[in-house]
């Protein structure tokens, strides 16, 4: 196997902290529960493990509205806590890389109280701050994006929420900051950062307002009521020009090559991927990011053999026309939006679909990513009061629609439900003993526990189940782990007309790999004789979510059942 970075060859996983794993019984994860499970995780098959924020915060956005980034936020334990957390994980060969919010502090940080409390204080310019709203620009959750505060008789601008004030990055004292907590974190030894929403750095200079004729939340009503083609491509125009102004502006790659630099000081490889999936962002291939995400794998209703396609032949060109190859990355699921099993199911094949999909991530070139609770196939929970809500951006939109606009609240809810990124963010179900094992019986969990972990939606169960779900990632897992070709391969397509299914192979120095993904509910019969090195090869199976008689297969005559997940070592 070629010299890859660790990044390159790891599996990596998202713990999503507040609902992985509760130590101390509280309702609420934490650094504990974490610890508590790396055997889980090492047994698994996964490499490294991405967190979301655990920072101390008043978490109006679930953590990433941030009031100290050199700390732990008392729910989740100590700066001890995290260090043995870090320590265990290291000892199993697990990587941990943090998420890191560039863009916006809580407006509870003391360099927020500083810079509010008058136009005198050293910090006064930390912040975007104006003596009038200059334009009609909108935060991204709740509405308008200046904020009024009368000790300095002044608004300060908010991409995100208003309880998130945008640092001003054109300030020499601010980068200086974030840059000495970026040291305080590596200097712990942790592997690198996800960059959060990276596009909102910076903003247009000229402060341009847009010209969407409605605010968020009627545009956000617009596209829940939004049916012809022409309302669907109006409701995507608008979203597009609402924000075209407050994301993507020049400053960005100067920023990022900064902090490039700083990782490049250390030992270890340390590592960036961002929240992006602008391969702009990895400049000329090793003076920016390390990553991005492959977003646009995951934007479509339906996981389709020509989506995908098209996709990979899209991005890899990208990428390999960087002057220093790029590396893909690629991901279906994360904590913004819902989970594969119910985003990407069909109510009919849900679980086929599952496995497909995972299937699909951890064969394609690239780095994978992964997000807790897919392995053992958790789904959407719907939340039914208003009460429940824990996502701000949903209780905001549950009381705009329902005050400003009349919507029933009954119908308000289903939609909040909808919308709100609580749905995705449940706890993780651990066994079939009350509170899914997440939290002892009687404790009230942070968001309410998803009733169908009694339907064998749980660790425990599975573990015990040869056929599960779980035993499926573990087996499928070990099998990539094993072979050159789908780590480090190239991509070939195959097939490029076939509508039913995906396939494609992987080429490494030392191995070639045919992957087979039956999207269709049809009995294949495949020839692949005609394809440049399997002509009169034997194809040894590496992995089959099928029941097959034979080990070895010949290309010209190969049966795909449906549905089936096909991986073969191509050989003589």
């Amino acid at each position: 196997m070629t010299s890859l970075k660790w990044w390159q060859s790891a599996v990596f996983y998202q713990i999503y902290p507040r609902s992985f794993a509760d130590g101390n019984g509280d309702g609420i994860g934490d650094f504990i529960g974490i610890t508590q499970k790396l055997d889980y995780l090492k047994d698994l098959g996964v490499d490294a493990l991405w967190l979301s924020p655990h920072f101390p915060s008043p978490n109006w956005d679930c953590g990433y509205d941030i009031s100290d980034y050199t700390g732990v936020a008392p729910e989740y334990g100590t700066l001890e806590d995290f260090k043995n957390f870090l320590s265990e994980s290291h000892k199993r060969n697990l990587r941990v890389i943090l998420d890191l919010v560039l863009n916006h502090t809580s407006d509870e940080h003391p360099w927020f109280l500083e810079s509010k409390s008058s136009r005198d204080n050293p910090k006064a310019d930390w912040y975007v701050w104006m003596d009038a709203p200059p334009n009609n620009w909108q935060s991204c959750f709740d509405g308008e994006a200046w904020t009024y505060v009368p000790e300095r008789n002044q608004y300060y601008y908010h991409y995100f929420m208003k309880q998130q004030p945008d640092l001003n990055w054109h300030n020499p004292e601010v980068k200086q900051a974030m840059w000495d907590a970026v040291h305080f974190w590596l200097d712990l030894g942790v592997d690198g950062f996800r960059l959060d929403a990276i596009g909102t750095i910076y903003e247009d200079p000229g402060l341009t307002p847009h010209n969407v004729p409605m605010n968020l939340a009627e545009l956000r009503r617009f596209s829940e009521l939004a049916q012809t083609d022409e309302e669907k491509k109006l409701k995507d125009r608008y979203w597009a020009d609402m924000f075209k102004n407050q994301w993507g502006q020049p400053g960005t790659h100067e920023l990022m090559k900064e902090l490039r630099a700083i990782l490049d000081e250390y030992e270890g490889d340390r590592m960036l991927v961002g929240e992006d999936d602008n391969i702009a962002y990895m400049g000329n291939g090793s003076d920016e990011l390390h990553l991005v995400f492959n977003f646009p794998l995951m934007r479509t209703e339906h996981i389709t053999p020509g989506h995908i396609r098209q996709n990979q032949t899209e991005r890899l060109q990208q990428l390999n026309a960087l002057s220093n190859k790029g590396w893909p990355c690629n991901t279906l699921g994360n904590h913004d939006c819902s989970r594969i099993y119910s985003r990407f199911g069909d109510k009919l094949h849900d679980t086929e679909l599952a496995r497909l999909n995972v299937a699909l991530v951890l064969t394609l070139k690239g780095t994978p990513y992964l997000y807790n609770g897919e392995e053992i196939g958790m789904t959407d929970y719907m939340l039914t009061d208003i009460s429940q809500v824990r996502d701000t951006m949903g209780s905001w939109y549950y009381h705009a629609i329902v005050t400003d606009m009349g919507v029933h609240p009954e119908e308000a809810m289903i939609r909040t439900a909808e919308m709100t990124r609580d749905k995705n963010r449940t706890p993780m179900h651990w066994s079939n003993k009350p509170n899914a094992g997440f939290s002892p019986d009687g404790v009230e969990t942070w968001l309410p526990i998803n009733p169908n972990y009694r339907e064998g939606i749980n660790v425990w169960e599975q573990e015990q189940n040869p056929a599960s779900l779980l035993n499926y990632y573990k087996r499928l897992l070990k099998v990539r782990k094993s072979s050159s070709a789908l780590i480090e391969g190239e991509y070939t397509p195959l097939h490029e007309n076939a509508q039913d299914y995906f396939a494609f192979l992987r080429i490494s120095e030392n191995q070639t790999a045919l992957v087979i993904l039956n999207y269709s509910e049809n009995r294949l019969d495949l020839d692949f004789s005609n394809v440049k090195g399997a002509k009169d090869k034997t194809l040894y199976t590496l992995f089959s979510s099928a029941v097959r008689s034979t080990a070895s297969h010949k290309a010209e005559k190969l049966t795909i059942a449906p549905f089936e997940v096909f991986i073969a070592e191509v050989a003589s």
